[in-house]
């Protein structure tokens, strides 16, 4: 196979100037007063170019494609996403001329499928979440493309020792808070490489920081967790988009996780809810799953007596969802009853 070098030197320059006009996101303190001695920050994601957390990997993934020569001026790039990570494969795919089909679910928000299209991406829909790779791999094939296969390569097309990565950034923004080391990092999984950053890092500098990973009704990854069993599927995709899988992915690194908990899908919708009220602003709802996941561990802190800070994730903006999670009638076809949630969230923060 012939790789052209010049090409691949001006695209990895392209990217890296891109990356260099762009700033780190921000570290969000919560102002919640009766959560007394517990720190609560959101590292808000949904800042980037792209509008999510998944501008990171998308950009390390092809970085990683374009350095082991799996990309050329000619690629078509294939990707089997729920969104969000399609959307800024899409962005880097057109800063490099390539044409780009994302391969997702027909109950994909409509938001994201805009997104892609705006950047000169394809939408491909399957019926289901689980067809997602087998459809990937033919349209690569047929095409001769490229399957950039994020659930694969997410854990190790980042770099975790430093390298301004996430979890590097996080600890950076948190030297001159008053707890500058964090008690726990929580997050949700959708391709498992964030958190297999984030742990790897975590043990590398030998933080005492503990790492919860949270995960949504109708995702395999806590059984998994639990039972070592790589051979769980379900058919039921999760209704919180972007995070769950209806499989165990490769870049999912249980070794690195000291905890994992399962958040329902109407406690998720209930705390972007309630963020929504002091943030001012709507936030997508894997960020509920995670901010449930850090307010339930901070009640449990105080309840011990403990002091300290946790930092979660804001992973993206909640107007990718006004058709599904900001819709009255979707919540009730699709998620049910949020209303003790809201109860339980009053009954924790007091607001």
């Amino acid at each position: 196979m012939s790789i052209d070098r010049q090409w691949i030197n001006q695209a990895i320059n392209k990217i890296e100037a891109d990356f260099q006009r762009s700033a780190d996101t921000h570290l969000i303190k919560l102002d919640l007063p009766y959560l007394t001695g517990i720190d609560i920050y959101l590292k808000d994601e949904s800042t980037h170019p792209t509008g999510s957390l998944k501008h990171r990997l998308a950009r390390s993934l092809f970085l990683f494609a374009l350095s082991n020569g799996w990309i050329g001026p000619e690629t078509a790039i294939i990707e089997a996403s729920s969104g969000s990570t399609a959307v800024s494969e899409a962005y880097f795919a057109r800063l490099l001329g390539l044409r780009f089909i994302a391969v997702m679910p027909k109950s994909t928000a409509t938001k994201k499928i805009e997104q892609i299209e705006f950047y000169g991406g394809e939408a491909h829909l399957v019926d289901r979440s689980d067809q997602i790779y087998a459809e990937s791999h033919r349209l690569a094939q047929e095409l001769n493309g490229h399957y950039m296969d994020q659930f694969t390569y997410a854990e190790r097309a980042t770099d975790w020792r430093g390298n301004n990565n996430i979890a590097d950034s996080i600890f950076c923004q948190m030297s001159r808070e008053p707890h500058p080391i964090p008690s726990w990092i929580v997050m949700s999984a959708g391709t498992g490489g964030t958190s297999a950053t984030i742990g790897r890092f975590l043990r590398y500098k030998k933080h005492a920081t503990k790492l919860c990973v949270v995960d949504p009704e109708n995702s395999v990854f806590h059984d998994y967790y639990q039972t070592g069993d790589a051979n769980i599927t379900i058919e039921t995709g999760s209704k919180i988009e972007g995070i769950g899988r209806p499989r165990v992915e490769p870049s999912f690194i249980p070794g690195v996780i000291d905890e994992m908990r399962t958040v329902p899908d109407a406690a998720s919708v209930a705390t972007i809810q309630w963020l929504e009220k002091i943030l001012g602003r709507k936030a997508g709802p894997s960020t509920g799953t995670n901010l449930y996941g850090a307010l339930t561990i901070a009640h449990e802190m105080i309840q011990r007596g403990e002091t300290g800070s946790i930092v979660t994730l804001l992973c993206d903006s909640g107007e990718r969802y006004l058709n599904c999670h900001y819709n009255s009638e979707w919540l009730i076809n699709n998620i049910g009853n949020t209303e003790p949630y809201k109860e339980q969230l009053k009954n924790i923060t007091h607001l």
